[in-house]
């Protein structure tokens, strides 16, 4: 006798008063997120736009169409970075990141967008470049970069330039992933000044495009001040100089039409690269309609939600293989496919006691010997506090579930369903466990803890000890507290300083986790070493 994998028994009422509210609330959540994503994908105004073409450039947007296989899917990387960080600067801090597919191989595509700000760097524009870095040298992806950048944005040189992770850092990525063997090739459109010389100059594989495209340590008016020469921009660093004399650069092309028909010969003949996560089985569709996740949600995130009823509405099929579904509750671990792609689920529904810690750390070391990527689901206010739960060892229960996410060794996804608050984050693989990819909800929440239990905190460490206190001092100090984390909490402001890769629409969530995992290297012989947990 068989026993299929069970389906989610659904108990949702979508008549409900409720459920109808909820779902009202959410949809102007998306309505939001849609606003923003359109500023994102079109940051040129009408004016640059007149520039590009009478300079015979495509758009950033068109560059990437050019470059991707026609009709292949697109996982972009921090599209909201730098969101009302600097003024004047449209969310994306000037450059687009994305995944994309070139003749059939997955590619990391770094775009400088030259109608932002000249395509310069802000603080935001170096930690997305390295974030896409990163993305690449984890998965072994060739990395592309489109190049059309002023170089650092200058007033704001001590935020850009000196430190670790600043502007250098890029270039020693890309010395270390050529030396791994990940290719690293420069498509160069337009300028190319300063230390964004070496972006070309440390690539495998470099084109150029005539009349547009130029790279030089110092430009003109640098020279003129240095050595009293006066030159023009294609006289000192013009494609054909570098083509045909210094041979910083290997290929001359007329346009740019060209020169991604050559960057697309180049990707054919990189040879065998690293393959990515494959589907298990045929891909189904989940067996109730994934629109009803946004009556599920709301936005309160004070009034709960149970998360069997997000899974089944993610999963293929609507089928879970929970893992010991009647221990440690609040926290749902399970076996299941998303468009055909296996995987590990570790979801909160409520807080996280020890059995919850210890059911988390068993099922992950699971997914380690069996080679199964993980996806984790927040929705976590932390783990459980109080002298009965210290005494019975909540402390070390937590680390072994911290312990298991540190060391292990599959492709591990994480998505920001609900609230991220305190050591929960860091328990179910925030961005400091590094993830490969880590995306948010709309209405999402993250910070140290609930803005509400901050301002009684604070409130209660400035207040406690006096005799006698002024009331109405004590709520304006708590309501300056919680309107801090109630701006400091929001997905925007998350995503844009790149606590995340991304806030993505429930409805993409499926496709989303789809094209992760197809982009995930693993090598299933890697060593596992979980480390020492605390008995």
């Amino acid at each position: 006798m068989e026993f299929p994998v069970p389906v989610i028994s659904s108990q949702l009422k979508t008549t409900s008063t409720e459920f109808r509210e909820r779902r009202a609330q959410y949809i102007a959540l998306l309505d939001e997120l849609s606003a923003h994503h359109r500023r994102a994908s079109s940051p040129e105004s009408a004016e640059a736009i007149a520039t590009a073409r009478q300079r015979k450039k495509l758009l950033t947007s068109e560059r990437l169409e050019a470059l991707s296989d026609p009709g292949a899917p697109i996982l972009e990387i921090c599209p909201l970075a730098g969101m009302e960080m600097y003024d004047g600067v449209p969310p994306g801090a000037g450059i687009r990141t994305a995944v994309l597919t070139i003749k059939g191989r997955k590619c990391m595509v770094i775009a400088n967008n030259p109608s932002v700000k000249g395509g310069t760097y802000f603080p935001m524009t170096v930690k997305k470049h390295v974030r896409a870095q990163e993305i690449a040298l984890e998965n072994r992806l060739p990395c592309i970069s489109l190049v059309d950048s002023g170089g650092a944005f200058l007033p704001l040189q001590a935020e850009v330039f000196p430190d670790r992770d600043h502007f250098g850092r890029i270039f020693r990525n890309q010395a270390v992933m050529s030396a791994s063997g990940i290719p690293q090739i420069a498509i160069v459109l337009g300028s190319c000044t300063a230390g964004g010389a070496y972006v070309p100059a440390m690539s495998d594989e470099t084109v150029m495009v005539r009349g547009n495209a130029t790279i030089f340590l110092g430009g003109p008016p640098l020279v003129k001040a240095a050595t009293g020469q006066d030159v023009s921009a294609e006289e000192l660093g013009g494609a054909e100089v570098h083509c045909t004399k210094s041979g910083v650069s290997d290929h001359l092309v007329d346009s740019e039409e060209e020169a991604f028909f050559r960057a697309r010969e180049i990707v054919e003949h990189l040879g065998e690269g690293s393959r990515g996560m494959t589907p298990h089985a045929a891909p189904e569709e989940p067996l109730y309609a994934p629109e009803e996740i946004h009556g599920i949600l709301g936005s309160d995130l004070r009034k709960g939600f149970p998360i069997l009823e997000v899974i089944a509405r993610l999963v293929d099929g609507s089928r879970f293989d929970e893992f010991k579904a009647a221990y440690g509750t609040t926290l749902k671990c399970g076996f299941a496919h998303v468009l055909g792609m296996h995987v590990g689920i570790v979801a909160n529904d409520g807080i996280l006691f020890s059995e919850s810690a210890l059911k988390a750390a068993h099922f992950i070391q699971l997914c380690n010997q069996r080679g199964i990527p993980l996806v984790f689901l927040q929705n976590i206010v932390g783990f459980m506090v109080g002298k009965e739960y210290e005494h019975r060892g909540i402390a070390k229960d937590g680390a072994k579930m911290v312990t298991a996410v540190a060391t292990s060794r599959v492709p591990k996804i994480t998505l920001l369903v609900g609230g991220s608050f305190g050591a929960g984050n860091y328990a179910m693989c925030g961005r400091a466990y590094d993830p490969r990819f880590l995306a948010s909800w709309p209405g999402s929440r993250i910070s140290v803890m609930g803005g509400q239990q901050a301002a009684k905190v604070l409130s209660e460490i400035r207040y406690g000890a006096k005799k006698s206190v002024d009331e109405k001092e004590r709520e304006t100090f708590e309501a300056d507290i919680l309107a801090t984390y109630e701006r400091e909490g929001s997905p925007y402001f998350a995503t844009a300083r790149l606590w995340d890769d991304g806030v993505i629409a429930p409805l993409d969530t499926r496709r989303y986790l789809a094209l992760a995992l197809s982009t995930c290297h693993f090598n299933p012989d890697d060593e596992y070493r979980p480390g020492v947990f605390r008995m």
